[in-house]
């Protein structure tokens, strides 16, 4: 105190030392802070977004469970088994894992409990429609890409190769349905995993053929009856997510 004024001795975040006046070193450390530990996007995140013009979709995109390194890399030895079984007795497995493999990772491409940027992606601007939309579309492309790849390695007829992509759109929708509805995932994966047993040893049962699931083209309407009654459902659901608890 000098001449009836006080003076204030303005400390450093550490409390070690003063501060020149006028400078809030508490906010210079927390900007400090922001650029050591700001993350830097992968060269994937950032074709993404400038795919998509949206960092925050990107974002959302790269850290669906079902697009990790690790789910792609198990879904291809799971199909990579199923060509070994193709080529070994003769019977098209890699069509009838496909669509199984492929509703499970739709399935887990919904947020809830399983995505750890669940609760980022209901507070940005960016629509849970459109982040699901974008993520249920990759997720389908990757596992139609590897699993056409596996189908064409096995030599099975074109009408095998190609035939279980049309089943395999209505069991990612139910997938998807089902696990939206329910918002747990493993009700999803569930859902399109007895969805399509059911399926298969139903047209075994009618037609004598395991295959006849993914071979017989009088059920594509039905199939895409059903995918697009799915769909409506989950566009019905996602309507009602933002926000809630």
């Amino acid at each position: 105190m000098t001449n009836g004024e006080v003076t204030h001795r303005v400390e450093g975040p550490d409390g070690q030392g003063p501060a020149p006046e006028g400078v809030d070193l508490g906010r210079v450390w927390v900007g400090v802070a922001a650029q050591v530990w700001r993350r830097r996007p992968a060269a994937v995140e950032r074709l993404a977004g400038h795919l998509l013009r949206s960092p925050g979709l990107a974002r959302a995109l790269v850290t669906t469970p079902s697009l990790l390194l690790g789910w792609v890399i198990a879904t291809a030895v799971v199909l990579l088994a199923g060509l070994l079984a193709t080529l070994s007795t003769g019977t098209p497995y890699v069509a009838l894992l496909a669509p199984a493999v492929a509703a499970a990772g739709i399935a887990f491409a919904y947020g809830p409990g399983i995505d750890p940027a669940w609760e980022l992606s209901c507070s940005t601007a960016v629509s849970d429609r459109m982040v699901l939309l974008v993520r249920a579309l990759a997720v389908f492309g990757v596992n139609a890409a590897l699993g056409l790849a596996a189908s064409v390695a096995s030599g099975t007829a074109t009408a095998v190769t190609i035939g279980w992509l049309v089943p395999m759109t209505a069991v990612c929708a139910l997938a998807l349905a089902a696990a939206t509805v329910a918002r747990s995932a493993n009700v999803g994966v569930a859902a399109g995993l007895l969805g399509w047993a059911v399926t298969v040893l139903s047209g075994q049962v009618a037609a004598g053929r395991l295959t006849a699931a993914v071979t017989d083209t009088a059920l594509w309407p039905a199939y895409l009856t059903f995918a697009a009654c799915c769909a409506a459902i989950v566009l019905y659901t996602t309507r009602t997510l933002k926000g809630t608890s």
